[in-house]
């Protein structure tokens, strides 16, 4: 039982009180001046310990036995049956006649007070494809260009930087393996999103990866022209997530939020050169050394499927 910190009794004040009366002959005033609390208070817990001992000294529920005025069950229904055809808490209360307190409770104890509680939640569909190649998640992170070390990793307001530009953190990643690829680019426009998946296939071709398929979300460089004519020229498939539904491209989500918690706000980077220098050498680390809770705390690399003669020669060459 956790007390009050101000409690003035606890379980062995209150049965040294009872003692004191029962068995050393003392008054209730005395006994109580001794516990410091009145003579009502003492006589209550003398009573509980004549009554059922030690164990009547313990603290009872402030919660009534008994509602004078419980709500009907069929009025509990009918709060639920309105609450399911969007019916506002006052609404409710107004046609049933209960206090929107009551309603509120009702509702809280039916898991509804919320309106997004009213519509079940989609399953969640994890999915993994067989082996490396099968598909490459594509996406893209704008982060503000550094000019000088800023208010969001120094936590000093005045170092808030304004007007300095944007760049854009193009990112790629094996949905098989989670190897991933990352590179930093001025735009996002078509051109650029065609030279990182270019960049991307080159560094995956050099572990031995070849894709089949990309998956992307529905920006307008991935539906540009340039962007499908360079999929057709690459003999790859091009999927697109469902709109507004960023969890169907879940890997390249997370991989982007890790990123920005290790590398992008990890450290103070004094300018964008030094912070693209450190993500490269934050990606090789990420993909050979960062065990992996998806990959039953393994790494990216292990599951590649590169040839062991070759493999210290890629680790040693940290490819770009």
């Amino acid at each position: 039982m956790d007390y009050h910190k101000n409690a003035r009794t606890m379980v062995w004040s209150r049965e040294e009180m009872a003692k004191r009366v029962i068995e050393r002959g003392s008054t209730l005033a005395e006994a109580a001046a001794a516990a410091n609390v009145s003579a009502k208070t003492a006589a209550k817990w003398v009573g509980r310990y004549r009554q059922l001992g030690q164990a009547g000294l313990v603290d009872r529920s402030c919660r009534p036995l008994r509602l004078r005025r419980p709500t009907s069950p069929d009025l509990a229904e009918r709060v639920e049956t309105l609450r399911r055809e969007r019916w506002t808490g006052l609404r409710i209360a107004q046609a049933t006649g209960l206090s929107r307190a009551t309603v509120s409770r009702i509702l809280r104890r039916r898991k509804l007070s919320r309106m997004r509680d009213l519509e079940p939640r989609p399953p969640v569909l994890r999915y993994e494809h067989a082996a490396p190649g099968d598909l490459l998640h594509l996406d893209i992170k704008k982060l503000g260009r550094i000019a000088k070390p800023g208010h969001r990793v120094t936590g000093n307001p005045a170092d808030r930087t304004r007007r300095v530009g944007w760049e854009y953190v193009h990112v790629a990643i094996d949905d098989h393996s989670r190897i991933a690829f990352s590179a930093i680019f001025p735009d996002e426009t078509a051109a650029s999103t065609v030279a990182f998946l270019g960049q991307a296939l080159a560094y995956y071709a050099r572990l031995g990866i070849h894709f089949r398929a990309l998956l992307t979300d529905n920006g307008p460089a991935y539906r540009s022209r340039h962007f499908a004519r360079a999929c057709r020229d690459l003999g790859l498939k091009h999927r697109f997530t469902q709109p507004y539904t960023p969890r169907t491209n879940g890997k390249a989500e997370r991989f982007i939020r890790t990123a920005l918690q290790e590398w992008a706000y990890a450290r103070i980077y004094q300018d964008s050169e030094q912070g693209k220098e450190q993500l490269q050498t934050w990606l090789h680390d990420y993909n050979w050394h960062r065990p992996h809770a998806s990959l039953n705390q393994n790494t990216p690399i292990s599951r590649a499927g590169v040839d062991r003669n070759n493999l210290l020669t890629l680790h040693t060459r940290r490819e770009s």
